[in-house]
């Protein structure tokens, strides 16, 4: 009797004499046979038949000779044996061809920062009297957007460089702003008069779409100002502003500390509010630049100050409604303003317009200038001074 164990356990069953299932329990009774015979170990492997006699005793077994590697390569290359002839080593020129457009890119950047410099340091676009634009030329100047202290350093070249020229018979002033900084509106100002006494030029001012408060006190300056009927002139008058960021900091559990010495040292502080006395302090300087503006507006428009002072209220007006009262001299547009400034300095035909060439910004410009002047410096978020406008807002 012998235990069998079976799919679903284990149980007894005669594996022998007649009563038996050969056919069933064949494989069992095999592995019990194999299981009782003594152990043979396996043949020894077979010996190299090409190799001779009389070498030691132990030879390497028999391998079969390698396929040939059937790749792209041609028939009868095998596997190991370098490069086929077919197929010469491939030397790539790109590397070169790059390096030679960067090294060539490089010489042209070097070039380009030297004649930029070049031509600052003597100064080309100031220009000088010895320039000729050739015989009997407009030249033209624009001012647009919010003025700045670089807008003043530029226009203020480019005025003295138009008014040292013997063949620019005139100059016309290009407004599209509605103003900017006090001091620098008040400097172009000066400046467009020192043209029209001293080089004996004619300026003439041409309001496009806006030319408002410190525009406007620039245009005042010129013998003439032309202005479409649509356009926006005027807001005599003067603004002070800064921002308070007092709550903020209190937020923030930031606290300022200040050390002065006088009453109004740290006057408009924008980490807390004014106080009566410092909103008094400023509003007297804002009342004496009113009156500077008013007096200035007043000379150039050859009145007195007190018919500009009720036009003063910070007020804009149209060019058609302008004109009647003594801001503007005439309404028309740029082509206007170019043909009679033309005609009245013997210019027959069509005259010749002379521009300032424009700064180009771009990459080199990067390189060769400060890019002060492209991105916002983040220091002057938080500009502590307050500031004095000529600008409608």
């Amino acid at each position: 009797m012998i235990f069998v164990r079976r799919a679903h356990g284990w149980g007894a069953s005669k594996i022998c004499g007649a009563g038996g299932t050969p056919g069933r329990w064949r494989g069992v009774t095999d592995r019990l046979k194999a299981m009782s015979e003594p152990f043979t170990p396996p043949p020894a492997p077979q010996q190299d038949p090409r190799q001779t006699q009389g070498q030691a005793p132990y030879q390497t077994p028999y391998q079969a000779p390698r396929p040939e590697f059937r790749g792209p390569y041609p028939a009868g290359y095998a596997y190991g044996q370098g490069v086929p002839a077919g197929y010469p080593p491939r030397n790539s020129a790109w590397p070169w061809v790059v390096l030679t457009l960067g090294i060539f890119a490089l010489g042209l950047i070097a070039l380009s920062i030297f004649f930029a410099s070049l031509a600052k340091t003597f100064n080309m676009d100031a220009g000088g009297s010895n320039m000729n634009f050739g015989n009997d030329s407009i030249a033209v100047i624009d001012i647009s957007g919010v003025i700045t202290d670089a807008d003043t350093e530029k226009i203020s070249k480019q005025l003295e460089r138009y008014g040292n020229n013997g063949s620019i018979k005139a100059i016309i002033l290009h407004i599209d702003s509605p103003g900017g900084g006090a001091a620098a509106s008040q400097e172009i100002y000066h400046e467009v008069l020192r043209i029209r006494e001293q080089k004996h030029k004619k300026v003439i001012a041409s309001v496009e779409s806006v030319g408002a408060s410190g525009a406007y006190y620039i245009a005042s300056a010129c013998d003439k100002i032309y202005a479409n009927p649509a356009s926006v002139v005027g807001s005599i008058g003067v603004i002070m502003e800064w921002t308070n960021y007092g709550d903020l900091m209190k937020w923030a559990r930031l606290k300022p500390v200040v050390i002065s010495h006088g009453e109004l040292k740290d006057a408009g502080d924008p980490t807390r509010d004014m106080t009566p006395q410092e909103q008094a302090y400023f509003q007297s300087l804002v009342d004496n630049m009113y009156g500077q503006f008013v007096h200035d507006v007043a000379v150039g428009r050859h009145t007195t100050d007190a018919k500009i002072t009720p036009l003063a209220t910070g007020q804009v007006w149209t060019g058609q409604q302008s004109q009647p009262l003594g801001l503007i001299d005439a309404q028309g547009g740029f082509r206007m303003a170019l043909m009679d400034t033309a005609r009245s300095v013997g210019i027959s035909g069509e005259p010749n317009v002379v521009r300032p060439s424009k700064e180009k910004r771009g990459v080199l410009g990067l390189l060769n200038d400060d890019a002060d002047g492209i991105f916002t410096n983040p220091t002057q978020m938080l500009n502590r001074s307050p500031g004095f406008y000529f600008l409608w807002k």
